[in-house]
């Protein structure tokens, strides 16, 4: 029968350098680089796919002013998006950038939030989604700004400035078209009929958000929902409608588990580095 490998010097320098004894179920380096890697990849997650949905309307919203809005926005998002993934990769340490994080991973590994990938419908559905996204987003990175991480604090004070006009325009619209014209008043109540069930995604908190907050990083977004709750009750009594029945809830997303319409969006988004992946410019 063989015996066993004897123990080298090296095994026993690797062996003195690993946790003490007694020590196994405490957090190494490496977990906590990890999660804060996920975590920073949900926050530009969630501005990137929304700022690529958004983009979809260039060249095609209701006026030339509402345009450029919407562009404008999508630009914001993806400039948050960047400064998240670039963050989330230098966490990870594996050598990849933004741009590797956004255009060559696969559907599964991301970790936005189900509403934000949701295709845009008319007008009315995207202004319903964008009110009840920005006006979470907004209130996260207003607390994210306290953050005990330097980076994402820095990020999530500009964000918030960003995001607070989105809020305001998208909040605008809903009013307009909610107490508008019978039409506008039936596709905005459509709209945020078919975005209410992913609301509760928002709110979610998993293992990574409690880790996240345990380490003073991240933010337990279930401490802002009722505030959440009484400004959207608040725009939506201005624009004369009732709130949508509460629904299902729909989760996942933050687990890699995405509608189909994450992959048609990623098929566009990345056809251009995947098809040409050593193209630079």
């Amino acid at each position: 029968m063989p015996s066993l490998p004897p123990i080298r010097p090296e095994d026993e320098a690797r062996a003195q350098a690993q946790a003490h004894p007694g020590a196994f179920d405490a957090p190494t380096a490496e977990a906590i680089d990890l999660s804060l890697f996920e975590y920073a990849l949900r926050l530009g997650d969630d501005s990137l796919i929304l700022g690529q949905r958004l983009g979809e309307w260039t060249g095609h919203a209701p006026s030339v002013e509402v345009d450029l809005s919407l562009a404008n926005m999508a630009l914001d998002l993806i400039g948050q998006a960047t400064h998240f993934l670039s963050y989330a990769a230098e966490v990870e340490g594996r050598g990849r950038d933004a741009d590797a994080l956004a255009f060559r991973r696969d559907v599964l590994d991301f970790r936005n939030c189900l509403m934000v990938e949701q295709p845009n419908g008319d007008f009315a559905r995207t202004m319903a989604r964008q009110f009840l996204f920005s006006t979470w987003q907004k209130m996260l990175f207003a607390h994210l700004t306290g953050s005990g991480d330097d980076r994402i604090a820095a990020v999530a004070a500009k964000a918030v400035k960003e995001v607070t006009y989105h809020q305001e325009l998208a909040s605008e619209w809903v009013i307009r078209l909610g107490d508008g014209t019978e039409e506008s008043r039936r596709r905005m109540e459509a709209g945020l009929d078919w975005m209410w069930r992913f609301i509760p995604e928002l709110f979610e908190m998993d293992a990574l958000g409690e880790a996240a907050v345990e380490r003073g990083v991240g933010v337990h977004v279930r401490s802002f929902r009722e505030d959440y709750d009484r400004q959207v009750r608040a725009v939506l009594a201005e624009a004369t409608i009732e709130p949508p029945r509460d629904q299902r809830p729909i989760l996942g997303g933050r687990r890699g588990h995405h509608s189909e319409h994450l992959g048609h969006l990623l098929a566009v988004m990345q056809y251009l580095p995947r098809t040409y992946p050593e193209a630079v410019w």
